[in-house]
């Protein structure tokens, strides 16, 4: 049979989309691996939330839609299991249905997370926030009722960081104009601070074998 010309130009196509993004995300990478001041503030993030845990905190998350599905891949792993059995940590998402549609249909959507601050925060405990943009209205509010409860706020963004950046007590921005590559480094983060939240409480899942 004769070639198709329009499936290899599409396959052609596809190929190129497949490269730019990967070039793009392996760009992030880099960004992310090559700056000694990045690494600093993840070991921070690591350091604040280990001490949170280790005083009887507990530790927050929230975020929309994709931002959602990060924090609450934060808190489970956190809770649940991530590389090795251990006791559960102390981390909830706010991410349950009952409560955002209660909050959202009695008081607006744009309090859905503050209420959970309100309800379930406590001073000492930290708050991470999830947002491609930092300038949405209701991860906003929920720093701001954080800061009020004497709650840390940690922030994973996006693009210039946004509004919710001077709520952050300690941020990380990822220089990235659309949400899927910011939300790429943001779980890489998530994992390399899991990781050293385990290193740091329970070392000995973490010894070399003798």
């Amino acid at each position: 049979m004769p070639p198709d010309h329009a499936t290899q130009d599409q396959d052609r196509l596809t190929l190129a989309r497949v490269e730019a993004a990967s070039d793009a995300a392996a760009s992030l990478i880099g960004w992310l691996r090559d700056n000694e001041r990045r690494h600093r503030t993840i070991e921070q993030f690591s350091d604040r939330l280990t001490e949170c845990l280790r005083r009887g905190g507990r530790i927050l998350s929230c975020g929309n839609g994709g931002s959602m599905c990060d924090a609450m891949h934060f808190a489970e792993e956190l809770s649940g299991r991530y590389r090795h059995d251990r006791r559960a940590f102390a981390a909830q998402a706010m991410s349950d249905p009952a409560h955002l549609t209660c909050v959202a249909n009695d008081f607006g959507f744009d309090r859905v997370f503050a209420r959970g601050v309100e309800a379930w925060g406590r001073p000492g405990d930290a708050l991470v926030v999830f947002t491609t943009s930092g300038n949405s209205a209701n991860v906003i509010a929920a720093a701001e009722a954080a800061r009020a409860r004497q709650i840390e706020v940690l922030g994973l963004l996006g693009g210039d960081g946004g509004r919710v950046r001077d709520l952050c007590d300690l941020l990380v921005v990822v220089p990235a104009r659309t949400s899927d590559r910011v939300q790429e480094i943001h779980i890489k983060i998530v994992h390399l601070v899991i990781e050293e939240i385990e290193r740091r409480l329970v070392p000995e899942n973490y010894a070399p074998p003798r």
